[in-house]
């Protein structure tokens, strides 16, 4: 091929290039960090750029996921404004008196992800593998009428086949077992893994399938929602996926620091709105929102105010990370957080460094050792925004840390999937418990403190001796930060 005809091959390509840049990202109207980021992507990997773009880079924001009846939207925006309108009249019955300082939080959840508040929930936190494994196979095996399962990873492993023998015996005796697993986040699972749960007459379906891993033009978008509903009595939530590492047996990492919580009490009902949501989008087999999965016959004493927030690509708003900015913003005392990954946007570093500057204990804990390590540079280069101003950072050292929470004033917490990053704010299908209460705030509190034991801290002076070489690294991936 003559010198002239790569010329003119280079100059088409480069048009070409031009043109699908204009329209897929800027008639998208994203983020300008997240443009920028794909404009990098396409002006140096020509053609190769837009095939990846495809494939990981489609705004699902427009579009309309989730199929719900006339009957059923009617039923929740009644439900919703008849909250909403309590809450803002101050005629809301708060059992907790200082869960009223939040009501302006509760009205934006309940607004925007449309997160009702109850109070009637009983609540138990895991931060070891084991027993919230126990717990969860000692829960199946007292179901009577039905076990809804979601998670990111499915491992084809001890505790995997140890749930799937449990649920295939349940779906034996006839209770109704449904597992929806990501089709990305278990890859590795066989095909046949489900078999012997379907053959018993179980259900088990993969969101967002591909039948070639990782190409499909939603591969960028997961579900990384970790639920379980049983009976409507029973949820649980939080950052356990199954497979033998989060017990601590990986040779890699081994201890796994994660948070876990097992709830009882209207909050399980919207988790199970969320479970039959996802099924339906993923499944043939609809499932109707009949009482038979909102009715529960479990009462407790306790009076834990809680809402569940979900959050997703198909969401015009970011509805978890408004939740943690309005949180660090009503902060007065504490700001304690811990997070796999710190990868967030511009308007939570501001959050961020507001609070540590009016002297607000702004405390981030976050593993000393990555399991990806060009997110854990990015990681670091945000730290460097947020150590000169008070916020203090920790490395956890005892194995990796995996929990996704945050307590504010020892009052208002939340656990769940949703990491301190960009991703879980606009790219993964996320559900997290806004919990508002000073005994589950204590209690992750006295957690927290004790995990600090396991840590050392990571100080501005010793963060600005970092190499030449690893300075270059976090700089060069922090320009991909809004797509990782």
């Amino acid at each position: 091929m003559t010198t002239a005809v790569l010329g003119h091959l280079m100059e088409i390509i480069t048009i070409i290039n031009v043109l699908l840049a204009i329209t897929v990202i800027f008639l998208e109207r994203r983020n300008a960090g997240v443009t920028w980021a794909w404009l990098m992507v396409l002006q140096f990997i020509p053609v190769v750029g837009f095939i990846l773009y495809m494939f990981f880079g489609q705004n699902l924001g427009r579009r309309k996921l989730y199929k719900i009846s006339a009957r059923e939207q009617q039923l929740v925006q009644s439900v919703t404004e008849s909250q909403l309108e309590e809450i803002r009249t101050n005629s809301y019955p708060f059992i907790d008196p200082a869960a009223a300082e939040y009501r302006d939080m509760m009205i934006m959840n309940l607004r925007g992800g449309l997160a009702l508040h109850t109070q009637d929930n009983e609540v138990d936190i895991y931060i070891n593998g084991e027993d919230k494994f126990q717990a969860l196979l000692r829960d199946i095996k007292g179901a009577r009428k039905h076990i809804h399962l979601m998670y990111y990873i499915v491992h084809n492993d001890g505790i995997g086949r140890r749930l799937l023998e449990a649920l295939t015996e349940k779906a034996k005796e006839g209770v109704e077992v449904r597992f929806l697993y990501d089709d990305i986040g278990s890859t590795k699972l066989p095909s046949g893994f489900f078999q012997p749960l379907r053959q018993a007459g179980g259900s088990a379906v993969a969101f967002f399938p591909t039948k070639i891993p990782y190409f499909n033009i939603r591969v960028n978008y997961r579900n990384h929602r970790k639920l379980a509903i049983i009976d409507s009595n029973i949820g649980y939530i939080g950052g356990y996926n199954i497979g033998d590492e989060y017990l601590g047996l990986s040779a890699r990492f081994g201890l796994w620091r994660d948070t876990h919580l097992r709830v009882r009490g209207s909050a399980v009902m919207q988790m199970q709105a969320q479970f039959l949501l996802d099924w339906n989008l993923s499944s043939a087999n609809k499932l109707q929102a009949s009482p038979h999965y909102f009715f529960s016959l479990f009462h407790t004493e306790s009076k834990v105010g809680m809402q569940i927030l979900s959050s997703g690509p198909n969401d015009s708003m970011e509805q978890i990370r408004n939740a943690y900015i309005k949180m660090i913003h009503k902060a007065k005392k504490s700001v304690w957080i811990q997070t796999p990954y710190l990868i967030p946007d511009e308007s939570l570093v501001n959050a961020l460094q507001m609070a540590a500057l009016s002297g607000v204990d702004v405390r981030i804990m976050i593993p000393a050792t990555p399991d990806h390590k060009m997110v854990y540079w990015v990681t670091y280069s945000y730290l460097g925004e947020l150590l000169p101003v008070g916020v203090r950072c920790f490395l956890y050292g005892n194995g990796f840390l995996h929990a996704k929470t945050i307590v504010v004033d020892g009052a208002v917490s939340s656990v769940g999937t949703a990491n301190f990053d960009i991703r879980s704010f606009k790219l993964n299908f996320e559900i997290n418990a806004f919990v508002y209460d000073s005994g589950v705030g204590a209690r992750l509190q006295r957690i927290f403190e004790k995990d600090l034991e396991a840590c050392t801290e990571l100080t501005a002076s010793e963060y600005a001796r970092r190499s030449v070489l690893q300075k270059m690294k976090e700089s060069f991936v922090r320009l991909l930060s809004p797509i990782l």
